[in-house]
């Protein structure tokens, strides 16, 4: 099972780096939100992966589940949801403005309507 986790971490890892280096704002986009899914499961896989487990230490349970890494997780799928609408509202608003959506447009190139950018 761990190795499972490891392999999807590392799968959204590698793809999520992948999207981050292309050069539009979309596939950006969604590489930092598999990063932030992979740092997700991460988190969730700290707190020991034992199936059927309670979350709190009771008499006569000998393993338990630490429910700190359930409840970091909970806030950082809400923060990261939250974050990626912020960022999806950015991009959209800078491709509306602009009529392009490269990420690394060089200094003093000219726009979309021929002005200087500096």
């Amino acid at each position: 099972m761990e190795f499972l986790v490891a392999s999807a971490i590392g799968v959204l890892t590698a793809g999520g780096i992948y999207l981050m280096l292309r050069l539009r704002t979309f596939p950006v986009i969604l590489g930092i939100s598999l990063l932030t899914y992979a740092v997700n499961v991460f988190l969730f896989a700290s707190g020991r992966l034992t199936v059927g487990a309670p979350p709190i230490l009771q008499k006569g349970v000998e393993t338990y589940t630490d429910p700190l890494p359930q409840a970091l997780v909970l806030t950082a799928i809400v923060i990261s949801f939250g974050m990626t609408a912020v960022v999806v509202m950015i991009a959209l608003g800078a491709y509306l403005g602009s009529d392009d959506d490269h990420v690394d447009d060089p200094a003093g190139s000219a726009g979309s309507d021929g002005r200087d950018a500096t």
